[in-house]
């Protein structure tokens, strides 16, 4: 299955990086998720409860970044097992461009699912995956626009910048733009 689309932000390309930066937000942003861990430089450890159609299951899976460039790109690689429930696996590519009005998030997904979920029909799945994205980007974007309240995006500001992530090892912001592609990971973990 391949997925594709674009979400517009209400702040900076860095402004976005930073808040996918950050794990609480992160966590309270991504429907379902009770576990979101380090397990290694670029490797995380996510533990979600999700419902679809008659299907409730939890899911556990994994996550490897690559392909890293602070604070435009990422690429990732995910799989994960929800037992009788079903499996995913699969990769995306995420990019946060600068725009006039703050920012776009794009990402690309290719996944592969199967298991119980997976026989419950291509509009009931693709329906719980917008719901899951959908629910995501609404709980981000008032995340955001809670975290850069004092600091609204200033027209002067440099659309492009090349800072590395936030401090610390973790560039957990691949969570939030991944959140995007996590909701929808969590939707290919659940088909």
């Amino acid at each position: 299955m391949d997925m594709q689309a674009s979400r517009s932000l209400a702040i900076t390309q860095q402004q976005a990086w930073e808040a996918l930066n950050d794990p609480a937000i992160l966590k309270a942003c991504i429907p379902g998720c009770d576990k979101l861990e380090s397990t290694g430089e670029n490797q995380y450890a996510v533990g979600m409860a999700l419902k679809i159609g008659p299907v409730s299951a939890k899911f556990s899976g994994k996550i490897q970044l690559a392909d890293l460039a602070p604070p435009a790109s990422y690429t990732l690689s995910f799989e994960g097992q929800g037992g009788v429930a079903g499996f995913g696996k699969g990769t995306a590519s995420v990019a946060l461009v600068p725009t006039e009005a703050g920012c776009d998030l794009q990402y690309t997904v290719h996944a592969q699912v199967g298991g119980k979920i997976a026989q419950l029909g291509q509009r009931l799945i693709d329906g719980a995956a917008k719901s899951l994205a959908e629910d995501f980007f609404k709980r981000f974007d008032a995340a955001a626009a809670e975290r850069f309240a004092a600091s609204q995006p200033a027209a002067a500001e440099p659309a492009q910048t090349t800072t590395p992530a936030a401090a610390g090892p973790l560039p957990l912001w691949v969570w939030g733009v991944g959140s995007a592609v996590l909701a929808i990971a969590v939707w290919f973990f659940s088909r």
